[in-house]
């Protein structure tokens, strides 16, 4: 673990693994919600997480990479559950990188438990952990101008939902209904870091 100064009143540290970050992220919201860590801003990423607004980050700093991360505990909040169609135009080319049909596909995806590691790219888009490292899968090799709302997609270990259209290389395998960003709704997210999440087949898998 590293832990690098930004600025006057932030922590920027390094973990080894995604893994690792939503750890250490979890610990930090708890000490927060305890009272023993007073900072505005906690964010995590693939391995980092971001302390914002801290009165004395060398002293947190020197706390953080004397001590292990425990691990993160499950959260009580319950699974959110999408309901996807797994008719994505990249679905064929996974399943060749997989080396199963494309039904298989969508029958491993649909099985797996996925948690928010991180949010970024776009309001609303999490990057999903969940899958083992053997299905991690490149990003296309020319990007799509213009990727549909809904879109389920792979890119890497991740899974993630567009929740507007953009441009995007990821894989395109499914397509949900459900609104991932709505500004009417408190939080307008419905996905944050820690969520865990279940892709629900719409007809056959």
């Amino acid at each position: 673990m590293r832990a690098l100064p930004v600025g006057d009143g932030a922590l920027l540290v390094e973990v080894s693994s995604g893994e690792e970050a939503q750890a250490l992220h979890a610990e930090l919201l708890r000490r927060r919600a305890e009272g023993s860590l007073t900072v505005a801003e906690i964010v995590p990423a693939a391995r980092t997480v971001l302390l914002d607004g801290l009165a004395d980050p060398a002293r947190l700093a020197s706390e953080l990479t004397a001590s292990a991360v425990p691990p993160a505990p499950p959260r009580a909040r319950d699974v959110v559950e999408l309901p996807v169609r797994y008719d994505g135009p990249d679905l064929a080319d996974v399943a060749a990188h997989w080396g199963v049909a494309p039904h298989e596909v969508a029958r491993i995806h649909a099985a797996t438990g996925f948690t928010v590691a991180f949010c970024g790219f776009a309001p609303g888009f999490g990057y999903l952990t969940g899958l083992p490292r053997q299905y991690d899968v490149p990003r296309r090799a020319t990007p799509r101008t213009a990727v549909p709302p809904g879109s389920v997609a792979l890119a890497g270990p991740y899974t993630g939902v567009y929740p507007r259209s953009s441009p995007g290389g990821w894989q395109l395998i499914g397509t949900t209904d459900t609104v991932l960003w709505d500004h009417a709704r408190v939080p307008a997210a419905l996905l944050s870091p820690g969520t865990r999440v279940r892709f629900v087949p719409v007809g056959a898998v």
